[in-house]
């Protein structure tokens, strides 16, 4: 298995696209998921296709299959919101309960420098991997909806 850092179309050492990466989180994602052209805007915002906007995909892959994949947006908000959100992490299915999603964690933790903060449902069992790596619920979570 190889883990591979995509910053952009062109700083894309896989041969998978925007599209591919918003397939497999879209499918992997399953009930936590969002909808495709949402996906692909996370992506967008990743690869700092507009100004002020940065981050970059990690893809864990065997050969041309994906296994596993993060998205981190930065903020560039240091010091009073954590400085990279990490929006979306899926594993697929089939590799599930085998540790990929611990060594995304990691990886993850180690290509960042400054805070990560999450959003994760109350029942989603990733919660427990998340508290494992020492996200806290800091803050209870206010939104309006127009």
């Amino acid at each position: 298995m190889e883990f591979d850092i995509i910053q952009s179309d062109i700083q894309n050492p896989t041969a998978f696209s925007r599209e591919d990466i918003a397939d497999f989180l879209y499918e992997h994602l399953d009930e936590y998921g969002d909808e495709k052209k949402h996906i692909l805007s996370c992506i967008s915002y990743a690869y700092g296709d507009k100004e002020a906007q940065d981050g970059f995909i990690l893809v864990a892959h065997k050969e041309d299959q994906i296994l596993g994949t993060v998205i981190i947006n930065d903020t560039n908000m240091a010091g009073f919101i954590p400085e990279h959100i990490l929006v979306y992490i899926a594993v697929a299915s089939e590799a599930r309960g085998q540790g990929l999603g611990k060594k995304l964690m990691e990886r993850i933790i180690d290509e960042t420098e400054g805070d990560i903060a999450l959003h994760v449902e109350p029942d989603n069992p990733a919660k427990h991997l998340y508290e494992k790596y020492g996200f806290t619920n800091k803050y209870l979570e206010m939104r309006l909806k127009k």
